[in-house]
């Protein structure tokens, strides 16, 4: 299928492109009308997720509203474990629970790993939303990674200390090494399955990567990151762009840049230019304005983005979007204020 807007896969390849294309993490969600009255139409938010027509739905929601260059795949990071029988569900107001989280050695040594056919409405979604966008623009398919998703199965949840999973891989590394060897091979076979079913690029949220230490980021998560990139490559799929977003990994992104990925995402904790320094152009960069700076008057969001577009500077191989996803009571005409800005002044005719 020919894309029509091709900017985003060309900025990926460091190809020059004619101005900087511009997505958000997180643009279909609850900030958008539109998303709410599908999500109670759903009753749930599993119901949403793998019913592929309202999947397909929300993730073109945002496309209808802004002149975006991607859309990513409405699911969840959690997929994957609740493919391997932990029993995902949410609670109004806290967020992810399981209803078997990881407390014991012969849960993970039970562990299966799932084939992209157990998760099958992820791939049906996929297929879906990719024919229905018919090349407008890319689709996005997307994975946690083995580390984030390792937090989630032992805190059983969100943490604000992450003293469970630290203490998991200090007491028992070989166990944590098992566990998070599963989760890479899960994510490969995961990730292989969106592509065949019609992503055009996979991102791998690292969402918990800045918790970790140097030193404890490469043991436990960089270098699972890299199995996922050499088994998608290995597979055939090496001219498919992968990219990798560390929050808060800032001190790792020179490590990051050498595993082979296409992309970086990069958080608004450091300046773009630095990031680019570290990296040393061997892979584009995608950020990193300040989530927060959608709730600024329209001259504010206008001066940063601006701000975030000249600091990058006339290099090819940027993707505007934000450090992280957008937030709930973000009011969705800001983010059109945003998209223009980012037209606006990247611009290069």
């Amino acid at each position: 299928m020919k894309l029509q807007n091709d900017l985003y896969l060309r900025a990926l390849r460091r190809e020059q492109t004619e101005r900087t294309p511009v997505w958000l993490m997180r643009q279909a969600g609850r900030y958008l009308p539109e998303y709410r009255r599908v999500r109670a139409q759903a009753g749930d938010f599993m119901t949403l997720a793998s019913t592929p027509e309202m999947a397909c739905e929300v993730t073109i929601q945002p496309l209808e509203r802004f002149p975006l260059d991607a859309a990513i795949i409405f699911s969840d990071i959690l997929t994957i474990p609740d493919a391997m029988g932990l029993g995902l569900y949410f609670v109004q107001g806290e967020g992810p629970k399981f209803k078997k989280p990881i407390t014991c050695e012969k849960q993970i040594t039970d562990l299966p790993v799932p084939e992209a056919e157990d998760l099958q409405y992820v791939m049906d979604a996929i297929s879906l939303t990719s024919r229905t966008l018919n090349g407008r623009v890319p689709l996005i398919g997307f994975s946690g990674s083995p580390w984030t998703l390792l937090t989630y199965m032992i805190e059983n949840g969100g943490s604000k200390t992450y003293a469970k999973s630290k203490g998991f891989l200090y007491k028992t590394p070989e166990l944590a090494h098992q566990l998070l060897n599963k989760l890479s091979q899960s994510i490969i076979k995961y990730l292989i399955g969106q592509i065949q079913s019609g992503a055009s690029a996979v991102q791998i949220f690292d969402s918990w990567g800045g918790v970790l230490s140097p030193a404890d980021f490469k043991h436990f998560s960089l270098q699972y990151m890299q199995q996922i990139i050499d088994g998608i490559k290995a597979a055939g799929f090496a001219d498919t762009p992968i990219i990798l977003f560390s929050k808060g990994a800032n001190q790792s992104l020179t490590a990051l840049s050498e595993t082979g990925c296409h992309g970086l995402g990069v958080d608004w904790t450091i300046n773009i230019n630095d990031a680019q320094q570290l990296t040393g152009g061997r892979v584009a960069l995608q950020g990193n304005l300040d989530p927060a700076t959608l709730y600024a008057p329209d001259e504010h969001i206008n001066q940063a983005v601006k701000h975030v577009v000249d600091t990058y500077g006339n290099q090819p191989g940027h993707i505007f979007n934000l450090g992280h996803g957008m937030q709930p009571d973000m009011s969705p005409e800001k983010v059109g204020v945003l998209v223009d800005a980012v037209r606006q002044h990247s611009s290069k005719n």
